[in-house]
């Protein structure tokens, strides 16, 4: 059973872990990755004890956003047809 659930808006963005974190009880951090999230994963763990959390979030917000961006600039521009007089 989980220990808590949490938003992701309110845990932090941990730079040096590359991980999303979130305190846990016992002194460490909940952690879990952006590449976690994106797979679906919901579960953040504590490395030093056996608690975990369930993260809640939108999973549209880590679902490969910035790959729907590049395939547009990918895409060549599609052509209106023009009308000559």
């Amino acid at each position: 059973m989980s220990y808590d659930d949490v938003e992701i808006e309110d845990m932090e963005w941990n730079n040096e872990l590359q991980a999303f974190t979130y305190p846990c009880p016992c002194g460490d951090l909940f952690q879990i990755t952006k590449d976690e999230l994106k797979l679906g994963e919901e579960i953040a763990r504590c490395p030093s004890c056996s608690l975990y959390i369930t993260v809640i979030y939108n999973m549209e917000d880590f679902s490969g956003e910035s790959d729907h961006k590049s395939k547009k600039s990918i895409e060549p521009s599609k052509q209106q047809p023009v009308a000559v007089a």
